[in-house]
């Protein structure tokens, strides 16, 4: 990723401050098998784990999928991405997570239980096999702060980034635009979207 002089990051600096304020935030969580039941109150959108590598699906999968629509929260749904079999891993996904008009997908692309990552080429096949598999669903790229700065080299994000970076909601510290930012882990996983209401989120994920 390129860098300007200090006074254009200054500049860049104060159009995104200016950006965040412009733009209202609606406030959403991210849940896995771990969290078999979540409270909806206050939440205008929910991400839901559904599939890992190519054997694993969140057994818990369709009532947290209920309980988030019955609350009509926009709902998307994620991948954790391994190395390796790209497109076996994209039509394992597609395959298991649910498929409604205005629904999201992304990938989770971070380090593995067994401490590998899929590679930036891998992480980008992927998104390009689950777009051509979903091409009306807008499709994410989740990962957090490190793997942005320090892994990612071909800045391509599919639809959009969901970054995570444990600071001020709606204030992470990266200069590339994104749409959620994950900024919190404690008691769970919290989000904010850049979004200026459910209606634009939901009309934005139908591509």
């Amino acid at each position: 990723m390129g860098t300007g002089g200090c006074g254009q990051v200054q500049k860049e600096k104060r159009n995104h401050r200016a950006h965040l304020k412009a733009v209202p935030m609606l406030h959403g969580v991210d849940v896995s098998s771990y969290q078999s039941s979540f409270d909806t109150d206050g939440l205008d959108f929910v991400f839901i784990k559904a599939t890992e590598g190519r054997s694993y699906v969140n057994p818990h999968l369709s009532a947290q999928v209920k309980r988030a629509r019955d609350a009509e929260c926009v709902v998307g749904f994620y991948h954790f991405l391994w190395p390796g079999n790209l497109t076996a891993q994209a039509e394992y996904f597609v395959s298991r997570a649910p498929e409604k008009a205005g629904d999201l997908l992304a990938v989770d692309w971070e380090v593995t239980g067994d401490g590998t990552w899929a590679s930036n080429a891998e992480k980008d096949r992927f998104i390009r096999e689950v777009k051509r598999l979903r091409p009306h669903h807008r499709v994410l790229l989740y990962c957090n702060r490190h793997f942005w700065l320090n892994h990612d080299a071909t800045s391509y994000t599919g639809d959009g980034l969901w970054i995570a970076d444990y600071v001020t909601a709606g204030h992470p510290r990266i200069k590339a635009t994104w749409r959620i930012h994950q900024y919190a882990d404690h008691p769970h996983d919290k989000d904010v979207a850049a979004f200026a209401s459910r209606t634009a989120m939901r009309t934005w994920a139908r591509p």
